[in-house]
């Protein structure tokens, strides 16, 4: 049997917390530090809403990976949208 992954499906990814708006993008994978465990989102994911805590989101589009610290939240995925309420951003 021959699984094919298509690494360059993209996801709608939207990073906000009460004072801005601190990204908005494509990516192809996102990486959260989940409440129960850190888990990753790609294209076509289940719908989702999870708590985080705090730790590092992790994302790759195509300008490259990047990494933000935050000091917990909540993720909703739902038809390859991403949106994450972060509570704050970690210094």
């Amino acid at each position: 049997m021959y699984i094919h992954f298509n690494i360059n499906r993209i996801m709608h990814l939207e990073i906000l917390t009460p004072e801005k708006k601190v990204f908005e993008g494509e990516v192809t994978v996102v990486t959260f530090p989940g409440a129960d465990g850190s888990f990753q989102v790609l294209d076509n994911h289940a719908p989702l809403i999870s708590l985080l805590k705090e730790g590092v989101v992790e994302y790759k589009g195509k300008e490259g990976a990047h990494n933000l610290a935050i000091t917990g939240g909540v993720v909703e995925v739902l038809k390859n949208k991403v949106i994450v309420l972060a509570d704050g951003i970690a210094a």
